[in-house]
């Protein structure tokens, strides 16, 4: 390594977040510049630690420890072109991802570890600030035909390596503009949507063709593209909330997170959402049920649209402070984590289930009656631990069951797997010939870094399909 003691000069530092009053009045990012001199710093802080852990904690494989030096040593150019070699967008992954390679950094064993999300977000910034990204069109056409559905992360990933292979690749989004979760799922806050614009622009410019508004299965028949297409490739994601019956679930207030993200990033992008179908947290008394990543971006958008109160309640235990003896190093540790949002105010427990919802005479959602329960597996509800809370409107951020089935995979009667989702062999094939699967529709709701990697693998495997070969990565 370029400065073999900097784990033990330099301490672990990271942006700051700018400040609560500031933030929670516009849906820019919460994080400040970050000067390049410290993220070289930083960088030195990699050690030669000989079996480089977070290089299997990271689904990617990036090759971490070299651009952490290249970055060290001022050559950032060719730290960017390591870090393509194996992730298609690091600007996503530098800002979403929760760094599984962090958790197994070896410095991570008795110290903070290294701040690879930190230099993977610079690496691609410094690059894009220089003009190092630029279209890297196909030399020659192979003149097969691929359709991706889906425009998330997988389906971005698998299209612009099937692309570089030669073939001509049409990306079908059943919504108004590409980029799936990415672009209505998680909040501008967290992920800024010209990031996205940018990237869909360059892929353009490499000759991937998009087509939006184009929902496969409903306004666009799948037998057509199985006649159209050399090979279908499903990224659709895992799209199925999961939801909670229970006596008063038909009160109106009651929204899927999904739902409530989804309008509030429409809104930000300048679409009007119809006055008649808004869901907002303005005024009103907010009950949030989930403490995960999309209970936290409820929760810091809730704190933007200004609500009286906002409670989050996840049924799980509270978390140890530190890393828990059950997953060690490197394993990805349960531990408690605090997200900006959570920063920014709100009520958070654990160990709460929900027992009923009452609503008014004309129906709306009023009260949320929950009580505090016992670890898992059983969750035994504590006897006098009921309580009532008011509740003017209720997200529901509890994960999501799997792919949507109605529609597209009714119509081509893929094979689903014991969980639902989509089965697939080694090589992403589905039960029907020359239709592949990947990202959240085949693994299951997961990581934006895992879809990146499962869409990799999906081109690869159909380029090898289609041409008997492949020399993608």
């Amino acid at each position: 390594m370029g400065k073999p003691t900097g784990f033990l000069e330099i301490k672990r530092e990271t942006p700051a977040r700018r400040s609560i009053a500031e933030r929670i009045n516009d849906w820019k990012d919460v994080y400040q510049e970050f000067p390049d001199q410290k993220v070289r710093s930083q960088g030195a802080r990699c050690m030669d630690c000989g079996v480089p852990f977070c290089h299997t904690g990271c689904p990617l494989n990036n090759v971490i420890p070299h651009w952490n030096d290249l970055v060290y040593r001022n050559r950032w150019k060719e730290a960017i072109r390591i870090l393509h070699s194996t992730n298609n967008f690091p600007e996503f992954t530098g800002r979403v991802c929760p760094a599984p390679c962090e958790s197994a950094c070896v410095l991570g064993i008795n110290e903070p570890a290294v701040t690879i999300k930190v230099i993977e977000r610079a690496i691609i910034d410094v690059a894009f600030r220089e003009g190092w990204i630029r279209p890297e069109r196909p030399a020659q056409r192979t003149g097969k035909t691929i359709a991706v559905i889906g425009s998330g992360p997988a389906g971005l990933a698998s299209a612009q390596q099937l692309n570089r292979a030669g073939h001509h690749v049409t990306v079908y989004e059943k919504s108004d503009r590409i980029g799936g979760l990415m672009r209505y799922g998680i909040p501008d806050f967290k992920l800024e949507k010209y990031l996205l614009d940018r990237r869909v622009e360059l892929m353009q410019a490499e000759g991937v063709v998009f087509a939006v508004k184009a929902h496969v299965g409903v306004n666009i028949a799948s037998d057509e593209l199985l006649r159209s297409y050399d090979a279908l490739l499903l990224c659709g994601g895992s799209e199925s909330p999961r939801d909670l019956k229970l006596p008063g679930r038909e009160s109106k207030g009651i929204h899927f997170a999904m739902d409530f993200l989804t309008q509030q990033n429409q809104r930000v992008g300048g679409t009007v959402v119809d006055p008649a179908k808004a869901i907002l947290a303005t005024g009103k008394h907010v009950v949030i049920l989930g403490g995960g990543d999309t209970g936290a971006d409820c929760l810091g958008t809730c704190h933007r649209q200004k609500p009286t109160s906002v409670h989050q309640f996840e049924i799980m235990p509270k978390p140890p402070a530190e890393r828990a003896s059950s997953t060690p190093w490197p394993m990805w540790p349960l531990q408690l984590r605090t997200e900006s949002a959570h920063e920014e105010g709100g009520v958070r427990e654990w160990a709460v289930a929900t027992n009923r919802f009452e609503g008014d005479a004309n129906g709306n959602v009023k009260k949320l009656h929950a009580i505090r329960v016992g670890p898992p597996p059983d969750f035994k509800p504590i006897p006098g631990s009921e309580f009532t809370l008011n509740a003017d409107l209720v997200l529901l951020a509890m994960g999501f069951t799997g792919p949507t089935k109605s529609g597209l995979l009714d119509e081509l009667g893929v094979a689903l797997d014991s969980r639902g989702n989509i089965s697939t062999d080694e090589n992403f094939m589905t039960s029907v010939p020359n239709v592949f699967a990947a990202g959240d529709m085949r693994r299951g709701q997961s990581l934006v870094v895992w879809a990146i990697t499962e869409g990799r693998k999906a081109a690869r495997c159909i380029d090898h399909h289609l041409m008997g070969f492949s020399n993608l990565p």
